[in-house]
């Protein structure tokens, strides 16, 4: 097959599709691949890079388009808005899609022209999905990046030391949400030396919360239901975020450092965090929500934005994995390849098999009919969604990560 790359359109958007390793590979497996001249500029490949391993670069994306028989993009249709990219008849498009947000005339447009279109968003939950779910792979970055903006933004050192001026005392950084996101980002504040804690609904994920040394903090919640079948956060009652953000009170105002994580999938964001609470921590304390995109955590939290609450600064960064856009890419990469390996048969070939799971559940359009089980007509996920926000995981997954953390063998 003839596998395209075209440059990404989403405002920021610095990763690519396909680093030249994997592009590499994919043509010693058979296949040719073109890219868009300048699609890998913002991950630091040039199209010298590109064109050293094998790769046709054309002069723009339209080319892309009209040459290849499968496009690999980071992100495109409900995830960049109401554009429709143009997918030619019968080509195969595998991104993050944006299911949640797509829209209808998208969906149509797609099956007007055939097209077979694959969000990685609606990955399954299964180990064998774990080396093709981007989520994860990018959510992991997200929750690094952030705390590494809390620590360049707070005006106090995050390790505890002993100096002949005196002890200076750890900052204090409290991560909500324990999902991937939410572990690399306790992870990354202990091993600068913070004195970390973490809370999540789900009691079940405290051990990995332990596992990297940092305090869980449980609260008197009545928490049965906070998690699905395959160890999703549920949304809950207002009943049950009112008891929540009421005994939040008496943790959030001693923090240096807040991280937020929370999602459900296909769902706003719970807001967890009132105004009230920040303005009860120290001036110069960070909040960084990684809720943002979805409506934030936070009740100051402005989407894409940086304000400043009653003298704490209050992050809402919707695409963090794109600041470090080469490690971002590679292992985007790498999930498209794992994919496209389950998508194909042993001579290369497509092979749309149904009864697998992971094509099943990914599929939004395909021989001109829209095929979505996971989305409702009025967008919402069925019983059976399998759909995950970028900070959102489940427990078996985050241990995963964890684990890779402190330097043992990937899951994936």
């Amino acid at each position: 097959m003839k596998i395209g790359v075209p440059t990404e359109t989403a405002d920021g958007e610095k990763r690519v599709a396909l680093v030249p390793d994997a592009a590499a590979e994919l043509i010693e497996d058979g296949h040719e691949v073109v890219v868009a001249a300048g699609a890998g500029e913002g991950a630091t490949f040039s199209d010298d890079d590109y064109e050293a391993v094998g790769c046709e670069v054309l002069a723009d994306r339209e080319a892309v388009f009209e040459a290849a028989d499968i496009v690999f993009q980071v992100q495109a249709l409900g995830s960049v808005g109401e554009d429709v990219d143009p997918y030619t008849d019968g080509q195969v498009v595998v991104g993050l899609l944006g299911p949640y947000d797509v829209a209808d005339e998208q969906l149509e447009t797609l099956a007007d022209r055939s097209v077979s279109a694959f969000s990685l968003e609606l990955i399954p939950r299964i180990s064998r999905a774990q080396s093709m779910d981007a989520l994860s792979s990018q959510a992991s970055l997200g929750g690094y990046q952030a705390t590494l903006m809390a620590a360049e933004e707070l005006p106090k050192m995050f390790p505890m030391e002993m100096t002949a001026a005196g002890t200076i005392r750890p900052a204090k950084v409290l991560v909500i949400g324990a999902g991937v996101a939410g572990l690399k980002a306790i992870s990354t504040a202990e091993r600068l030396g913070s004195d970390t804690k973490g809370h999540d609904v789900r009691l079940e994920v405290k051990q990995e919360v332990e596992s990297l040394g940092a305090d869980f903090v449980e609260l008197d919640l009545e928490t049965e239901g906070s998690g699905d079948e395959e160890g999703y956060a549920v949304e809950m009652g207002e009943e049950f975020y009112a008891a929540q953000r009421e005994q939040m009170e008496n943790v959030v105002p001693r923090m240096d450092v807040l991280i937020t994580t929370a999602a459900i999938p296909g769902r706003p964001a719970p807001e967890i965090i009132t105004s009230g609470m920040i303005e009860d921590m120290d001036e110069g304390s960070v909040v960084v929500d990684l809720a943002a995109a979805t409506g934030g955590n936070c009740e100051p939290t402005e989407a894409g934005e940086t304000v400043v609450h009653d003298g704490v600064t209050v992050h809402g960064p919707t695409n963090l994995p794109s600041k470090v856009a080469n490690t971002a890419s590679d292992q985007y990469a790498n999930n498209l390849q794992n994919f496209l390996a389950n998508l194909t048969d042993e001579e290369g070939e497509l092979d749309f098999d149904f009864e697998d799971e992971i094509i099943d559940s990914t599929l939004l359009t395909h021989d001109g009919t829209i095929r979505n089980p996971h989305i409702d007509d009025s967008g919402d996920e069925d019983e059976t969604d399998d759909g995950e926000t970028d900070d959102d995981a489940t427990a078996d997954e985050s241990a995963a990560d964890a684990d890779d953390e402190e330097g043992a063998t990937d899951a994936a």
